[in-house]
């Protein structure tokens, strides 16, 4: 009787320490495992990015800014989205282009900040997909 209870100990431990090293093993891989998607490759980029014609308009400071974008969506379905939404990308850039100032483009610092204001924005304004990148793409202060 006394054999039972030590054998019955000795394989609760056993599961508990086999349950607890297999929790520790999952929690390490999915911790590890956090998106390690590698770069897309140069076609898949062509294939699911939209390119955002030249805009010109004003500045808060009564300047002006030529500007152009490419935006980098997750697939094909958020490009085509994307590209029907060209009207609504483009007035969400020049609501932001109207409360900068030229000082804001010095450096990179202002054009990165506004490259994710727009990602974040145009976010929004997706059902299918979403934007993963805004690259400004030419840019002339006026």
């Amino acid at each position: 009787m006394f054999k039972n209870k030590l054998v019955n100990i000795m394989l609760i431990i056993l599961l508990a320490l086999t349950l607890v090293g297999t929790v520790a093993v999952i929690m390490v891989l999915k911790l590890t495992n956090v998106e390690e998607s590698a770069e897309p490759s140069a076609k898949e980029l062509v294939e699911s990015t939209v390119s955002i014609e030249e805009i010109t308009t004003n500045l808060l400071n009564d300047q002006f800014i030529r500007i152009s974008f490419t935006i980098q969506t997750d697939g094909k379905t958020a490009k085509k989205e994307l590209e029907m939404r060209d009207f609504q990308v483009r007035d969400v850039i020049i609501k932001e282009l109207s409360d900068m100032k030229a000082e804001q483009f010095q450096g990179q610092k202002g054009v990165v900040e506004l490259e994710e204001r727009l990602k974040v924005k145009i976010n929004e304004l997706m059902q299918e997909g979403k934007v993963v990148k805004v690259y400004t793409t030419s840019k002339m202060l006026q």
